[in-house]
């Protein structure tokens, strides 16, 4: 706890103009009583013995009350002078006794203890903040580092300091650039980066926020090493493709090396019999049709690798619903027309995207003889384009973007993965969820405005 400094703690009683100007004040309240006293002294018929008795008690009075006065009025008013010089130099320990409960003065004294009180509290509410924070900032295990204004470092915590290899102290008022952080604050302010540091050297998600400290601009700098959790994403991601791979050419490799048996015996025999040849032709276009099958499923696996990068131009949304709607033939699809609203996008991969979602709810209305309805709306900061249909809506929503699941009979089971991607790639979301006011699903594709 902060204590008093020692001018305050040594402060003497010692007159000041407001004691000075108290006791003149008492002085000129008592000099009439003082003065008609020693006027009817002097003009009676009094012996010297009496008048000196009686002045001697009028200046014991006098004084007596000049130090009631001190004592009651000018002590509290110095000990509060004392407490709040305490307060603003940060003691808030010291508090005033003795003070009456039915004066103004009295009332001043507890307010200035409550306020002492009041200040001791939140100032200990602070520090163990700032404890908690500091203990906080030592244990995650991200590097947070806080640059001032003239990118000299203010701030790192445990993890800065293991990550550039040296104690906080020596780190401390060094520039970005000489700490080999100087390309983290220029950029975007969240991206993966390649970092060789004297702690560490891999991949890094780093993060930035300004915020102000003293009225001056700064740069709060996260590092994240994210290279470990990359690489096992990757071999995630190699393991589930392998599966895939393995498990669909297993699929199609199976019956081609049975039926490449059965023909090399059907052949090999002597003589062979009357309708070998038919048996060889019907054993060939068996293989024929799976090494085709095989290719397809090689050619949409494939197509998710090559997706472009969207060019993006600003265009109505309106058209392009519209003439995406007019290309399915197999059923009547209503378009209610939305507000005019325009979209930065690639009108061919939001096209494609839309002749996806509106073939797949022509085919699920199919089943029950339903309808499919179309519609845009402006949705905060962006578009919303809906594909609402009337079939038996969605049994399972947990594989609708696993690529090359799927429940049609001809179905690649990449159309849904292709279209969220192609959605994801022009900052939108793709949803679809079974419908809540009614029967069937509806897809719901958000784009930012233009």
């Amino acid at each position: 706890m902060l204590t008093l400094d020692t001018n305050v703690r040594r402060r003497r009683w010692r007159q000041t103009p407001v004691h000075r100007r108290a006791m003149w004040m008492t002085l000129w309240a008592a000099l009439p009583a003082l003065l008609t006293m020693a006027g009817l002294l002097w003009v009676g018929d009094f012996s010297p013995r009496v008048g000196w008795t009686f002045g001697t008690l009028a200046v014991l009075f006098l004084l007596g009350g000049i130090a009631a006065v001190r004592s009651t009025v000018m002590r509290p008013l110095q000990t509060l002078a004392n407490v709040l010089a305490a307060v603003r130099e940060g003691d808030f320990s010291i508090r005033v006794r003795g003070s009456a409960d039915d004066d103004s003065l009295g009332a001043v004294i507890r307010e200035v203890n409550t306020l002492g009180e009041t200040l001791r509290t939140q100032r200990l509410g602070a520090h163990e903040a700032e404890a908690l924070l500091d203990k906080v900032m030592d244990e995650i295990p991200v590097a947070v580092f806080a640059f001032d204004e003239d990118c000299h470092l203010a701030l790192v915590n445990r993890s800065g300091e293991l990550l550039l290899a040296r104690p906080e102290k020596v780190l401390l008022g060094h520039s970005a650039a000489e700490l080999g952080l100087g390309e983290c604050l220029t950029g975007e302010p969240e991206q993966i980066a390649e970092l060789d540091l004297p702690g560490a050297k891999g991949r890094f998600k780093m993060h930035r926020e300004p915020f102000r400290e003293g009225g001056k601009r700064h740069e709060l700098l996260v590092l994240a090493d994210v290279s470990a959790p990359l690489r096992e994403e990757e071999r995630q991601a190699w393991r589930r493709i392998v599966r895939v791979l393995g498990h669909e050419i297993n699929n199609s490799l199976a019956p081609i090396r049975s039926l490449a048996g059965s023909l090399r015996n059907l052949i090999s025999r002597d003589p062979l019999d009357a309708d070998w040849r038919e048996d060889v032709t019907s054993g060939l276009d068996v293989i024929a049709s799976r090494s085709d099958s095989l290719n397809r499923f090689m050619a949409a696996y494939a197509s998710l690798a090559r997706l472009p990068a969207p060019t993006k131009v600003v265009q109505p949304i309106a058209p392009l619903v519209r003439r995406a709607a007019g290309l399915e033939q197999r059923a009547n699809v209503k378009v209610t027309p939305g507000p005019d609203l325009e979209v930065a996008m690639d009108g061919d991969q939001i096209e494609q995207v839309l002749i996806n979602l509106i073939k797949n709810a022509v085919e699920a209305a199919g089943e029950t003889g339903g309808g499919v309805e179309v519609t845009w709306a402006d949705a905060d900061a962006r578009i919303e384009v809906c594909v609402c249909d009337e079939g038996p809506g969605i049994g399972t929503t947990s594989n609708l973007f696993v690529p090359f699941f799927t429940t049609k009979p001809k179905g690649s089971g990449i159309g849904l993965v292709l279209c969220r991607q192609i959605a994801e790639a022009h900052g939108g979301t793709l949803t679809l969820e079974n419908r809540a006011s009614g029967p069937g699903a509806v897809a719901r594709l958000q784009l930012p405005k233009g």
